[in-house]
């Protein structure tokens, strides 16, 4: 769990584009709060890998967002059972039973429907609102760090260009091994 959170940080203090950390956020939210395996999952999942999305800002979100799910799990069980106990949606839940795509999704489980429901309604402004917080963070936080002496002096010796290098974050040092 160090090691996705410092790959986070990471993602935060590096040169990466803040829509795909966001997005990242975001539909580690809907995976998290739903059970692992169904199969709304599997299809963001699949989107996750299609995309280019910071895929240790996905895992850490979807460990985050799984021990919340614990949390809200009365919450997403009410809203799920509100949704599929209301008069004027049953008869569609009871035709969409019948067919065999709905039964493989398993929204007819009060959890799941919930999760989903309760997951893409908060994916939408969670994305907008981290987006908006890592931006805050990179002009005023990294900038403030960046000014010290020490962070100045790291940067500058060959042991960061090598760290950058190794990492697949700095240009080709060429021949200065």
């Amino acid at each position: 769990m160090l090691t996705l959170l410092a790959k986070l940080l990471t993602a935060l203090n590096s040169e990466s584009s803040i829509r795909q950390i966001s997005l990242a956020i975001a539909l580690g939210l809907i995976v998290g709060l739903s059970p692992l395996f169904s199969l709304h999952n599997i299809i963001i999942l699949f989107f996750v890998m299609l995309i280019r999305v910071h895929l240790g800002s996905f895992i850490l979100a979807v460990g985050f967002f799984s021990g919340l799910s614990y949390l809200l799990s009365p919450l997403i069980v009410a809203v799920g059972e509100s949704l599929l106990t209301a008069n004027s949606l049953s008869g569609i839940f009871t035709a969409l039973y019948q067919t065999s795509f709905f039964k493989l999704a398993h929204w007819h489980h009060t959890y799941t429907l919930g999760a989903l429901v309760l997951g893409a309604l908060l994916a939408v402004p969670l994305y907008f609102f981290s987006k908006f917080i890592i931006e805050k963070y990179r002009v005023h936080i990294m900038a403030f760090f960046e000014r010290f002496r020490l962070v100045k002096a790291l940067k500058a010796s060959k042991f960061y260009r090598l760290y950058l290098e190794f990492s697949g974050q700095g240009s080709s040092l060429g021949g200065a091994l």
